[in-house]
This record gives structure tokens, C-alpha cells and sequence, in this order.
């Protein structure tokens, strides 16, 4: 028992620490925070583009929080969410006392990725693979791996790729890290509108985590599966293995490099998407390497505090009236509620982000802070009661009027 408590105490004095020395866009980035470094990038070739529309995603090194493991999440093609959003990849970043991870996104420009040389376009700063015209994604040849007897929009445009030849740190800042800071139009793409990982891509992520032969234990940064030519096509012969790994000297496992866990972004992370649960539960483990922790996924958070840590929407079952023409207006005005209640929420959580930029311009103190996130509980919650309101509304308006039979059977004195 006094050694359960020492080890505790030991994790919150370790997570007081990281708190007050990172920044404040760290709260709404990062799920876990590593005293040691990922693995060098991988070398690896890239899967033929599917088709039309598939934007590259690199692959990138995730931790896993119960496995206390860095592992492999392979790099794949993922259809744009949107006409004219790019990918920005996430990245590890010094923060202080630890390394902490900051999630990709989906936007109209690529922001800063921690200057890593991710290969295929990705070299630091930018993306060099491609670009919009109108409605139409045109890939550059001389960093894709395209088929133009199936994609015709294409161009050659030579750039400097030299990721095979430079260095393949995998994280910003730190002992050994790359040196380099977001440009001030990378800043501004932070800023602007941006969209979570999509489902495939967690899902993908997911997959990951629970391949064993990914994880930098067993494969010592030379993951058996590198890239696919699609999310979680881990089986397909389009798979590609690393021609190379990258190097890995992970320290002991004591307390003292054990991740903390922080704040967690409910939508798009990996190491987040299990199933809410404290370490109490049954089977959880007792040795030096467990984490008195609470962990938060798409369930969402007993009390949300973000519009992004709220249970994901639940549809209710499509309309049954009978009538084809009445069951499409209802599954119309279902869908229109969900899309606007979906905006409110991108709205709310994109205002509350700004919030927190202005706070860390302005240097503010913990007491500020503390208010802000208040009031920012308070704004969630209220948003959630109106959304829970709108649709009970609608539901009650779409129930089936009584039966005329009916009506008159109920009036009928016994």
C-alpha cells in the first residue's frame, strides 16, 4: 500500500511539472505525455494510389499507454474529407519534461508538422505531392506513386527528396530532436478551419495498436507492414514491409520514464479510443509499470468539458411509417438536424480553441485558466442539453398520429 501511494505520489508530481512547463495549445493536442523519444522513421516504398481523390498520409509512431510501447502506424491513402483539404501529419514534440503528440488534421493548407522529413511530399515544411485544381486533385509524380493509366491528372515537378539521405528523427525539439519552428503562415493554417482524422483513419490507427508486430518492442523500428494502399488493408497484397528501420534504444522501464496521462481529444487519436475505464478495473495491473490513470475515448467524458469530448451522435432508426414518400421526409429532416447540430459543434469547439490561444499570447495564470475551462464546461453542457431537446422535439413531431379506431376505442367508457 505505501508503495502504491509513493508511485502515485510520484505521478502526480511528474504530471504537475509537465503541466505548468508546456504550452497552452498542448491541452487540447495531446492524450499522453513520454519521457523518451519514438524510433527513427522507417524506410519504406509507397503503395500505388487507389484512385481519384486519395491524398498520402505518412506513416507515423503512436504510444500505447497500457503496453508502455511505441508502435508503428503504417502510412496509407485516405480519401479528402473535402474538396481542397490537405493533410497535415501529427508530430512528437519536446514539451518540457516529456514528449507529447500533436494530432494531424484536415484543412485548406498544410500546417507545421514539427519540421519532420516524412517522405512523399511531406519533407518538413509543406506539401510537395499535390495539389487542388478546381474540384480535382492533381498528384506530382516525382514523390507519388501513381498509375496514369488509371489517375490522368498528374504533373512531374521536381523537388528535393531526399528523405533516404538526411536525417529521420521522428520528433521535434529535445535531446536529438529537429530544430525547427512553424513559419508564420503555418501558424495561420492552425487558425483556420480543420477537421479531425476521419473514421477511417482512426480505425486504421486502431488496427495498429492492436498488431502486435508493430509495436517497437518486437520489430525494433522496422515495421512489418510500413504502408497500405488504404486504411486498414493490413492483409493486402498491395502491403509494403520497411526496407529499413529506423534506431530504437528505449531505457528501462522504471516509474520515472512511464507516460502520463493528460487531457485527452475524444475524436481522431489512437491511444484514445478504447472504452472509458479507470485502472480499478478488473485485471488491471498492479506492477511498477501501471498507470493510476482514467482514460477518455468516443464514449466521451462523464463531465465533457469540449464539444470534441462528447459521445459521438447516436441516430435514431430510420422511419417506418409505411409511406415511402413521409419515411424520406423524416430520414431528410433527421439528417439536416444531425449536420447542423455537427456544425454547432465544429463552431463551439473552433471558438473554444481560440480561447485557449489567446490565453497563452496573454501569458495567463492558472486562476485564468482554471475559469476559462468553467466556463468553456458550461458552454458544452448547454449546448448538449439543446442538441438532446432538437431531437426529442422532432422525434415527438415525426411519432405517428393515433389510429381514428384507436382514438375512438380510448374514449369509450368501460
Amino acid at each position: 500500500m505505501t508503495i502504491t501511494r509513493s508511485i502515485r505520489s510520484i505521478r502526480m508530481l511528474l504530471f504537475a511539472v509537465i503541466m505548468l512547463a508546456m504550452p497552452m495549445k498542448s491541452f487540447a493536442q495531446i492524450g499522453v505525455v513520454v519521457s523518451f523519444g519514438p524510433p527513427e522513421l522507417p524506410v519504406y516504398v509507397q503503395p500505388v494510389c487507389p484512385g481519384e481523390g486519395y491524398i498520402w498520409t505518412p506513416g507515423y509512431w503512436a504510444w500505447d499507454n497500457d503496453g508502455d510501447d511505441y508502435y508503428w502506424v503504417p502510412g496509407t491513402w485516405v480519401l479528402a474529407p473535402e474538396v481542397g483539404f490537405l493533410w497535415t501529419p501529427g508530430y512528437w514534440g519536446w514539451g518540457g519534461s516529456g514528449f507529447v503528440f500533436y494530432e494531424g488534421y484536415w484543412g485548406p493548407r498544410v500546417g507545421f508538422y514539427g519540421g519532420i522529413n516524412y517522405g512523399f511530399g511531406y519533407f518538413g515544411h509543406g506539401y510537395e505531392g499535390g495539389r487542388w485544381d478546381h474540384d480535382r486533385f492533381f498528384y506530382n509524380r516525382e514523390v507519388n506513386n501513381v498509375n496514369v493509366t488509371v489517375i490522368h491528372n498528374v504533373y512531374n515537378t521536381r523537388v528535393d527528396n531526399s528523405y533516404t539521405r538526411v536525417t529521420r528523427v521522428s520528433y521535434n525539439g529535445g535531446n536529438g530532436g529537429i530544430n525547427e519552428r512553424p513559419t508564420r503562415d503555418e501558424e495561420s493554417a492552425a487558425h483556420e478551419r480543420h477537421v479531425s482524422p476521419v473514421r477511417d483513419q482512426v480505425q486504421h490507427a486502431q488496427a495498429a495498436r492492436a498488431n502486435t508486430e508493430l509495436r517497437a518492442s518486437v520489430n525494433h523500428g522496422k515495421p512489418p507492414v510500413a504502408a497500405t494502399p488504404k486504411p486498414g488493408a493490413f492483409n493486402d497484397r498491395g502491403v509494403v514491409a520497411a526496407k529499413e528501420g529506423g534506431r530504437y534504444n528505449p531505457p528501462a522501464r522504471t516509474e520515472s520514464n512511464a507516460s502520463v496521462r493528460t487531457d485527452n481529444k475524444a475524436a481522431g487519436r489512437a491511444e484514445n479510443n478504447a472504452p472509458v475505464r479507470t485502472d480499478n478495473r478488473a485485471g488491471a495491473r498492479t506492477d511498477n509499470n501501471a498507470s493510476s490513470r482514467t482514460e477518455t475515448g468516443n464514449a466521451g467524458r462523464s463531465n465533457p468539458v469540449h464539444p470534441k469530448e462528447l459521445p459521438t451522435f447516436q441516430r435514431p432508426s430510420p422511419p417506418n411509417t409505411g409511406n415511402q414518400k413521409v419515411d424520406q421526409k423524416y430520414q431528410q429532416q433527421q439528417d439536416r438536424l444531425f449536420q447542423k447540430q455537427e456544425q454547432d459543434r465544429q463552431r463551439l469547439q473552433q471558438k473554444q480553441e481560440q480561447d485557449h490561444q489567446r490565453l497563452t499570447q496573454r501569458n495567463a495564470d492558472d486562476a485564468r485558466r482554471q475559469q476559462t475551462e468553467q466556463r468553456h464546461q458550461q458552454q458544452t453542457q448547454q449546448l448538449a442539453q439543446r442538441h438532446e431537446q432538437q431531437q426529442q422535439k422532432l422525434q415527438q413531431k415525426q411519432q405517428p398520429p393515433p389510429r381514428q379506431n384507436e382514438s375512438k376505442q380510448s374514449n369509450k367508457k368501460p
